[in-house]
């Protein structure tokens, strides 16, 4: 749903209908070229003013707004839009920081036992409170997240969501082969599961659903075929799945599917491999894969620091080709803030020979995730009419930090540094659709 077409955020009756906000502001005008330092795509406004009103950005100055305006100053802290965090796993929390195995191993041993815990509404329930309110306290205001094989679990993320405001996108998980009792449901009831939280939540508030396979692996042709009948039913759903994340997964897949031609294949096939498809990983792709995406104009959500935990490999971003934003993959990734998951990108291609900008992967967690989201008029900037869903934060925390921001001689290397060495404790303050909620 376009953010053009939703009414106004309300704003709480604690909170002023119309306020500006002081700060350091940046944000994208356009995608920046892979190694480019310069500025040329960023806007950087220091020591400006952004106006609010019902929730949505009407202003944007240098000079003091007049005395009608609520005033929250944060002068000398960065503001940025909220970050968009493309793939992150709402039941996992519990298993983050799990030793010792590949990504085959690590989901029997970790995660299906703490999914399965999900049945419960209460369970879920809290699971969604507890995971909503830790993406917020990393600075990250928007979401596209994977629930459980339950109903109820991806009912409880809508829920939550909307009572913070937040734009979600998510969906009941689809495995009906491969996975533990408790976490198998059969085509039929899944369908009929997920056409029922469709009616109900999507295009409502800020809540979209995404028809989710968790990978091709746990779900049969016929589940398959049945997820791409409903992508296709209606074009403003979403997709997102898991594709070639490890090197043994994809030849399980090979052997599971020797009909296509690769793990992509698969989803082409029965029609999931769309503008509105989120693929996670996607690490290794060969070069007709690549192509598909790009044709397509899918997006693969990187999840740097799950790449790495788990030995997944090496994402070849600068070749990729395709749209790609971030994502922090909790709880194989070891942390939800998006900081920290820019600083273990880095590494990533620093490994394969490559330098990852602070600018390219600050733009992919922001005005990138949202452009293939389709939400650029939404969020993932500090534009006039785009809802007023940003983040403050310090630049340095601790005396480390703070003697390396003030050698820093210009714009990109002080953002990288911030980049590199900062995390959730580095945010000030969280505003969602207006609203202070951090």
């Amino acid at each position: 749903m376009s953010f053009t077409n939703q009414k106004n955020f309300a704003h709480t009756p604690t909170e002023p209908r119309r306020w500006a906000l002081r700060g350091d502001l940046l944000d994208f005008t356009a995608a920046p070229g892979w190694g480019d330092t310069t500025a040329a795509a960023v806007r950087f406004d220091r020591d400006h003013w952004l106006l609010i009103e019902d929730g949505r950005i009407v202003g944007r100055q240098a000079q003091a707004p007049d005395a009608s305006w609520a005033r929250k100053d944060h002068a000398g802290q960065l503001v940025l839009p909220g970050f968009i965090d493309t793939h992150v796993h709402c039941p996992q929390l519990e298993v983050i920081a799990s030793y010792g195995t590949e990504l085959l191993d690590w989901l029997e041993r970790y995660t299906f036992p703490s999914e399965c815990a999900f049945a419960d509404p209460a369970r879920s329930r809290a699971g969604a409170e507890l995971f909503l309110d830790a993406l917020l306290a990393s600075g990250t205001t928007s979401a596209v997240v994977f629930a459980t094989v339950h109903k109820t679990s991806a009912e409880a993320l809508f829920q939550g969501a909307m009572t913070r405001g937040m734009r979600l996108i998510t969906g009941k998980v689809l495995m009906d082969r491969h996975a533990p009792d408790g976490l198998r449901d059969d085509v039929t009831q899944a369908e009929r599961d997920c056409v029922d939280l469709i009616q109900r939540f999507h295009g409502q508030a800020r809540l979209s659903y995404a028809v989710t396979v968790r990978f091709a692996p746990t779900s049969t042709p016929e589940q398959l075929a049945m997820a791409g009948a409903l992508c296709r039913s209606d074009a403003s759903l979403y997709m997102q799945t898991h594709v070639a994340e490890n090197r043994a997964e994809v030849e399980w897949v090979a052997r599971l599917f020797p009909e296509a031609r690769s793990y992509l294949d698969v989803y082409e096939r029965v029609g999931l491999v769309h503008e509105r498809a989120v693929l996670a990983h996607g690490i290794w792709l060969d070069d007709a894969d690549k192509r598909l995406i790009a044709e397509r104009g899918a997006q693969v959500a990187h999840c740097p620091s799950s790449n790495l935990f788990l030995g997944s490999g090496l994402f070849d971003w600068s070749g990729a080709g395709f749209n790609v934003s971030l994502a922090s993959d909790v709880g194989g990734g070891t942390s939800l803030s998006l900081p920290r998951n820019m600083g273990d990108a880095y590494k990533i291609q620093a490994l394969r020979g490559q330098r990852l900008t602070a600018w390219t992967a600050l733009h992919a967690a922001t005005r990138g995730a949202a452009e293939a989201l389709q939400l650029g008029d939404e969020i993932g900037g500090l534009s006039v009419g785009q809802a007023a869903d940003l983040c403050v934060w310090d630049w340095a925390q601790g005396p480390v930090a703070q003697a390396r921001d003030a050698a820093a001689r210009e714009l990109h290397e002080r953002v990288f540094a911030w980049m590199t060495l900062a995390d959730e404790r580095n945010l000030a303050a969280c505003y969602v659709a207006g609203r202070q909620r951090v």
